[in-house]
């Protein structure tokens, strides 16, 4: 039974009378009988016993209306309380990215956030590396798609909405540079460009000191920015990790990629303040999941420099 018809069921019950329920539905009188005949036929039994003078509930209908009636008024709540919740959803939310393949998620979630709610505006900003949380805490971001784990008592963690694999920027010249994957053993046979400012357990993560069987990572130049270290791996000071995806948006003649054989997955989640998970929020976190999983469930385009 569709809902349009328990519908016409329950006002019938209401008015019996097959012209008021229809008038008050928006439907034709003879619309309402070839909906109660098709639930009598359904159902075996008659609802409704009718004479030209009046129309009365069986014992049957009676069942049916005091069953039904009771779910159809949750849903009709249901309906109401998301509604509201639609309409809470104004203002602005203010995201952040840290790499550009996280914001190409971030505005096409955007996109359908905006469709959903047009009373409310998005806008996309990417972040410094060197203080990604920053702007979470001094209120100038509401949300932040960035590399995981983040432990901060006041920032909540998304769920993991994807990973990517990791590679080393190293110079064009390098030997590694001929080689077609690198371990993090090798890390151990070159200066590591790292950046400065994010928390020091995101640091042993990313950049770390020392390789798997203990030996030292030597230190190259430390940086606040993503170009920077583009700019001193070109100019042979020293190699830095990344995501493999990193080749396909930030190509440079004087640099290559290359990718590690035994390295863990970067991965990437959202983050909000403790303090600032509202509904818009919430409703945002939602659509960026959402459209997390359309894209993987889409085939991958070859994305090329």
């Amino acid at each position: 039974m569709e809902l349009r018809e328990i519908q016409i069921f329950l006002a019938l019950a209401e008015e019996l009378h097959f012209g008021r329920t229809a008038e008050r539905l928006h439907v034709t009188p003879a619309r309402v009988s070839q909906v109660i005949k098709k639930q009598e036929r359904a159902i075996g039994a008659e609802l409704f016993k009718r004479t030209s003078r009046n129309v009365q509930l069986t014992p049957v209908g009676e069942q049916l209306r005091d069953g039904l009636g009771a779910g159809y008024r949750q849903i009709q709540e249901a309906l109401a309380a998301a509604a509201t919740a639609g309409r809470e959803i104004t203002g602005e939310i203010r995201v952040g990215y840290s790499a550009a393949w996280c914001g190409n998620l971030v505005v096409a979630a955007a996109d359908i956030f905006r469709s959903r709610h047009p009373d409310c505006v998005v806008h996309i900003q990417d972040s410094q590396l060197h203080d990604p949380l920053g702007p979470l805490r001094d209120g100038s971001r509401d949300l932040h798609l960035i590399e995981l784990p983040i432990d901060e008592p006041d920032i909540v963690n998304g769920p993991v909405l994807f990973s990517e694999p990791r590679a080393l920027v190293v110079p064009a010249g390098h030997p590694f540079a001929e080689r077609e994957t690198v371990s993090l053993e090798d890390l151990a046979e070159a200066p590591m460009i790292t950046v400065t400012g994010q928390p020091e357990y995101l640091l042993d993560l990313h950049y770390p000191h020392r390789t798997p069987k203990g030996r030292p990572i030597p230190r190259g130049p430390s940086t606040t920015a993503w170009q920077e270290v583009l700019a001193l791996v070109g100019a042979g000071k020293g190699v830095s990790p990344t995501s493999a995806r990193a080749a396909h948006y930030y190509s440079r003649p004087d640099i290559a990629y290359v990718p590690f054989s035994d390295a863990p997955p970067v991965e990437y989640g959202l983050l909000w303040p403790a303090r600032g998970n509202t509904p818009k929020v919430r409703a945002f976190v939602s659509t960026v999941v959402e459209t997390a999983a359309l894209q993987r469930a889409r085939p991958v385009p070859d994305e090329r420099p």
